[in-house]
């Protein structure tokens, strides 16, 4: 019994561990990709967000003779979120301003998708400022909770 409970406190905990340092977090919308990315962009800058780009990966092919289902990537941030994570690991520069994905897959379900902030931690060895990471974290989520909402 005791094993039993032991082996699965175990598996609990390693599947957070896993789960904490997946390099992307995904949301399903049940909007369009082009009213979910129009959702995401009006929230993110009524939060005081500046939004640098909006690509349209499908439109970019489309105009060179490719096909490629819904694909639109968000360029967003602020100086006051995306500075201290450069403070705490300068490199971390190659991965801000922040993005989100929004894409259609096969079966024509919509996903908004980031970098999760734990894995960027990781990748960049950052040590010493999880509050930042934290607070990074709480923002995207809040945004792509937000953006996906009924």
């Amino acid at each position: 019994m005791i094993k039993s409970i032991t082996l699965g406190a175990v598996v609990l905990f390693s599947s957070f561990s896993v789960n904490a340092t997946d390099s992307l977090v995904k949301y399903e919308s049940h909007y369009s990709v082009q009213e979910t990315a129009d959702r995401f962009e009006s929230i993110a800058t009524s939060k005081g967000l500046t939004v640098f780009a909006r690509i349209d990966h499908q439109s970019n092919a489309e105009s060179v003779g490719l096909a490629l289902r819904p694909t639109q990537v968000i360029i967003f941030g602020n100086p006051k979120v995306g500075t201290p994570l450069m403070q705490c690991a300068q490199n971390m520069a190659i991965d801000l301003p922040q993005k989100v994905l929004v894409s259609e897959d096969a079966d024509h379900n919509v996903w908004l998708t980031y970098n999760n902030p734990e894995y960027l931690k990781e990748r960049h060895n950052i040590k010493g400022c999880d509050p930042v990471i934290t607070k990074v974290s709480g923002v995207l989520s809040k945004l792509a909770s937000a953006t996906i909402a009924e």
